[in-house]
């Protein structure tokens, strides 16, 4: 019998979602994993929609002093019992997502953090009146909550700290140390380089980090997550308690996304296994550690797409979730020699291109140290790979998540660029451009192209997957 159960389109609030009663793919392995590896700091990179902000979610629902047991009732963590006594509702939890933090200026993106911040502040009133707090302690929270002119007053020292100071008050309150979850942490870096304050924003979220995840004796341990690897040297300055989990990495590969097995369940659930091998062939396009995985927010809308109309055809669900800005500005800067050659890299030829080093003690600007095309041609590549899928014939035997593999890992081997770049913003760039170039890798060993004239493209495509692989 077909699952009646509410399939989670956009839901990413955990306990939301075991309240009503959607549908749940179980990721509380992903407990038991951060528990058995630990790091004081753990970053997980994935890309867009791939459930991060849920998992997070699960993380606060787990450890938050005073959580609902009855959450996690037949999961898999559920399943070890020794595990649960010892770490189930036993952490105040700090969680921020800074997916919010934006802003044409630096003064509007602040305000939108502080409001974020606020709302965090808020949800531990109690601290105001608490027994185990000093007068002097309870005055530092109550600092925490000032309003003028109908906003929170804070500066920028204020907000540095602020992080730490909460998780210094929950301690003394609870006697116990804090977990900090912060999810999106690169959003607000993205949106200060697209609108010119990037400087800015990388100081604050330094100190901000700095202090919380660093130097604060009242931290149990954190998690971030991000689509960007940020480079270290910009806002993890010696946090070396710092493990980062890439897609490269085959820890927690199976954490985030969807796999085959649970792909199969998923669609057997709602009586649409007829459909598994189209929902394959489309999105299964992604290699995380050593494991193919699904993109979690095209599966659920196919398959809600499915439920209302059993003919419904596969879309490229993915690629409108997110705005594509920085690329409209990076196509605004471009000449036509760099079109030319965007237009040879569509047509099956490599370009190479030749990236100076960056002195790390220098301060060159974007455009001193390295050639803009590079850049430009990373992202607006993939951009113009999405919307030549867009365009496929049917009468053309390969799948989407196969063209769009071929052509920007071709360029993006050809120039090496994650061993040359080191620069703050390049780095946090590439490393998007990887992100999604990457995890696509295993899909080219059994790619097939029927149009004629691309064997050389076959061929290099084949022999990168070995390199991707390293």
């Amino acid at each position: 019998m077909a699952s009646t159960m509410k399939l989670p389109v956009g839901i990413d609030d955990f306990r939301k979602l075991r309240e009503s009663h959607f549908y749940y793919v179980d990721k509380t392995r992903l407990i038991e994993q951060l528990l058995l590896n630990w790091s004081e700091v753990t970053l997980f990179t994935r890309p867009r929609r791939f459930g991060k902000t849920l998992n997070m979610s699960m993380l606060k629902s787990f450890f938050d002093i005073g959580t609902d047991k009855a959450l996690f009732d037949g999961l898999y963590i559920s399943g070890n019992k020794e595990l649960c006594d010892e770490y189930m509702g036993k952490y105040p939890v700090i969680f921020l997502s800074l997916k919010g933090v934006d802003g044409l200026t630096y003064e509007e993106a602040f305000e939108a953090f502080v409001r974020i911040m606020g709302k965090e502040v808020n949800r531990v009133s109690f601290l105001a009146d608490s027994d185990k707090l000093t007068q002097i302690e309870r005055e530092q929270y109550k600092g925490l909550t000032i309003m003028k002119n109908g906003r929170l007053a804070f500066d920028k020292e204020k907000l540095v700290s602020s992080l730490q100071l909460l998780s210094q008050l929950l301690y003394k309150h609870y006697g116990k140390k804090a977990v900090i979850l912060i999810d999106e942490y690169d959003v607000p870096l993205d949106k200060a380089f697209q609108n010119g304050y990037y400087n800015e924003m990388v100081s604050l979220i330094r100190g901000l980090f700095g202090q919380a995840l660093k130097t604060n004796e009242f931290l149990q341990f954190a998690v971030l997550t991000g689509c960007l690897r940020i480079s270290k040297e910009s806002i993890f300055t010696g946090l070396n308690n710092f493990k980062v989990m890439s897609i490269t990495d085959s820890r927690f590969d199976e954490q985030f996304g969807f796999t085959d097995e649970e792909v199969r369940k998923l669609l057997s659930d709602y009586g649409m296994d007829s459909h598994f091998d189209e929902v394959k062939e489309w999105y299964d396009g992604y290699h995380f550690g050593r494991a193919d995985v699904y993109c979690p927010w095209d599966v659920i809308n196919h398959a809600d797409h499915l439920r209302d109309d059993s003919d419904a055809k596969p879309q490229t669900y993915w690629i409108n979730s997110s705005g594509n800005s920085l690329v409209r500005r990076l196509i605004n800067r471009a000449d036509s020699s760099t079109k030319d050659e965007i237009e040879r890299l569509i047509a099956g030829e490599a370009i190479e291109k030749a990236i100076r080093p960056i002195d790390k003690a220098s301060h060159q600007t974007v455009s001193a140290a390295v050639n803009p095309v590079c850049l430009w041609f990373c992202l607006t590549v993939i951009k113009q790979v999405i919307h030549m899928i867009n365009h496929i014939p049917r009468t053309v035997n390969i799948s989407p998540a196969k063209v769009i593999s071929v052509i920007p890992l071709l360029y993006l081997i050809k120039m090496r660029i994650h061993t040359i770049i080191r620069q703050q913003f390049f780095h946090f760039i590439i490393c998007e451009t990887e992100l999604l170039v990457k995890s696509r890798i295993c899909s080219l060993h059994n790619l097939e192209i029927v149009k004629s004239g691309k064997d050389t493209l076959l061929r290099n495509a084949k022999a990168a997957c070995k390199y991707g692989k390293l």
